[in-house]
């Protein structure tokens, strides 16, 4: 099956049942494929069809999933912008896409010549009549990366990628009819589509959408709605953790929240399912791979600062820079197999073949696997530190830094040096209500790190750059960088 077909399942299935709501809507299966149909209608009325693609420039709302599954449905692929994006940062996504049209707020235009669509106007067509498009080889969703070493490359992700990480997520996550996931990620990345919105649609649940994270509603969304899942990255379960011990939210509705998009320490995770209740499942993932390739069980050994198992479908394995793969507990290269792994980057062969090799994809991460197969990410190659020949892996200092009290975010970079060729620097935030110095910070350190592992300098800060998902931005902490001699240490 295609999820272009979905809507009239879950329709003819269970007309009533809810399937779809954000603030100001609360759609049944039976409405939700009514306002699909209307706006396939209108799509076709714009032209698109097979083969097509249609950009979707929305905040988090229900449009944005009822554009996409009608854009489906014609056999068109769909590209989501992140719609903080600069009309310079649009405009590379667009060209780039090929896109046919751009549905946004306004419905004003940003490249030459590309149609544009009010979102208001997805309810103004009549309905289509023609048969959803079935084609597990065809184009769903192009996903730009972050661009951190240049321009975002498009990650071409076909209905058998999508379909196969969906099926995965529900079995792996044990999701079903009764199951509600709160939405908070937002829908321009690879997650707040697959695991916060297609596996429970596909499973037979329903999603509640938000346009984002607010720490100050959170707990109340999650008393109103009574969600049995949700999925953030770290950053915001240590928000969460930080707040007030007076704050004792109602969260027996929660099954689970899964942890993605950046390693989380094993110390969060205890202390936040200790204080609300609920697990978290750590996981591993990358939009290349369609999302995610490992979680820590929903029953069974959960392993704290491990990012769980393969999901039944994927193999995981550990390499050199030369491809051998490499023993369990030996450190290498994380490579990814299995049908959820991209078609490749749009337009750029070279790229694609340097990143799927043999089948296998090639994720950048440095990582071990332990004698039970779960898998501990330790790094990115790109974000090694290479100190006078050694290598040194940030989260390992990340995590230490952690287990000062009141550490609320901690980053590790290198920065160039003259004699050690790069050495290490750190940035802490602290938890409000709470402080400390650079020297109690480093002594911490001094007593659980080697030498040459230590930071040579300690920056605290009140808080940490972060990218549209909420993950620290090393890149800018490296610019952030103050004029000084580093210590040699």
């Amino acid at each position: 099956m295609c999820f272009s077909k979905l809507s009239d399942l879950r329709a003819l299935t269970d007309p009533d049942g809810l399937c779809i709501a954000d603030d100001s809507s609360n759609l049944t299966n039976r409405q939700f494929h009514s306002r699909v149909l209307a706006a396939a209608g209108v799509l076709a009325d714009r032209g698109v069809g097979i083969g097509d693609v249609v950009a979707i420039m929305l905040p988090n709302q229900v449009e944005f999933v009822v554009a996409m599954f009608a854009a489906w449905r014609l056999g068109a692929a769909v590209t989501p912008i992140n719609p903080g994006h600069t009309s310079k940062e649009a405009t590379h996504q667009l060209v780039d896409s090929r896109a046919k049209l751009l549905i946004n707020a306004s419905g004003e235009g940003i490249v030459q010549n590309l149609p544009s669509l009010p979102v208001a106007a997805l309810e103004m067509g009549p309905s289509y009549e023609g048969l959803p498009v079935e084609e597990l080889g065809a184009l769903a969703l192009l996903i730009y990366t972050s661009g951190t070493t240049g321009l975002p490359k498009g990650v071409m992700l076909d209905h058998a990628n999508i379909m196969a990480m969906s099926e995965m997520g529900r079995d792996s996550l044990k999701v079903t009819a009764t199951d509600h996931c709160l939405l908070i990620l937002p829908l321009f990345h690879v997650n707040g589509i697959v695991v916060s919105t297609l596996v429970p649609l596909l499973g037979g649940g329903r999603v509640t959408i938000r346009k984002r994270f607010n720490i100050d509603t959170f707990f109340e969304d999650v008393e109103l709605v009574r969600p049995s899942y949700i999925s953030a990255v770290p950053t915001i379960y240590a928000m969460l953790n930080a707040l007030s011990d007076e704050v004792k939210p109602d969260t027996s509705s929660l099954r689970y929240g899964i942890c993605g998009a950046a390693p989380a320490s094993a110390e969060l995770l205890k202390k936040f399912e200790d204080r609300f209740g609920f697990p978290l499942l750590e996981g591993y993932g990358l939009s290349e791979g369609t999302c995610a390739s490992t979680i820590n069980p929903v029953d069974g050994l959960r392993k704290a600062g491990t990012v769980g198992l393969p999901f039944i479908g994927q193999r995981v394995a550990i390499a050199d820079s030369s491809g051998r793969h490499l023993p369990q507990g030996a450190v290498g290269e994380v490579l990814v197999q299995g049908p959820n792994v991209m078609r490749g980057y749009l337009g750029k062969p070279e790229e694609t073949a340097k990143t799927i090799v043999d089948s296998w994809l090639r994720t950048g991460d440095i990582g071990r696997i332990d004698e039970d197969g779960y898998l501990s990410i330790v790094g990115r190659l790109k974000e090694m530190i290479i100190r006078g020949g050694e290598n040194i892996y940030p989260k390992e200092i990340e995590d230490v830094l952690f287990e000062f009290t009141g550490v609320l975010e901690a980053a590790v970079i290198g920065a160039p040096h003259e004699t050690f060729g790069e050495i290490v620097i750190a940035y802490v935030a602290f938890r409000s209500g709470y402080t400390g110095t650079q020297e109690a910070l480093s002594e911490h350190c001094a007593d659980r790190l080697t030498r040459y592992k230590r930071p040579s300098r300690i920056i605290v800060v009140d808080n940490l750059p972060k990218n549209a998902m909420g993950k620290v931005d090393k890149l800018k902490l490296g610019k952030m960088l103050p004029d000084f001699e580093p210590v040699a240490r």
